[in-house]
């Protein structure tokens, strides 16, 4: 976040889904409940800003990426975007 700018953010009702949004950065997230959606969003900028740990190699085989290629294949073949 930039100094002296408070920051912005945008919570939308999308139905099932609550969407919040920081406006500075860009990022989203979602959750059921408007306080989901918030506390996510302040997960995916930690994530944003380069916090929080680096994914175990079991944790990206799971996700079906090769930690010793660095590479995920095609997205055809994955399960996460189906």
């Amino acid at each position: 976040m930039s100094k002296g700018v408070e920051p912005t953010i945008t919570l939308t009702d999308e139905g099932e889904w609550w969407v919040a949004r920081d406006t500075e950065t860009g990022v989203s997230s979602q959750g059921r409940t408007k306080e989901t959606a918030l506390e996510n969003l302040d997960e995916a900028l930690a994530g944003y800003r380069g916090e929080g740990e680096e994914p175990t190699d079991g944790e990206l085989r799971e996700l079906g990426i090769d930690p010793e290629n660095n590479e995920s294949g095609s997205l055809d073949d994955s399960e996460i975007f189906e």
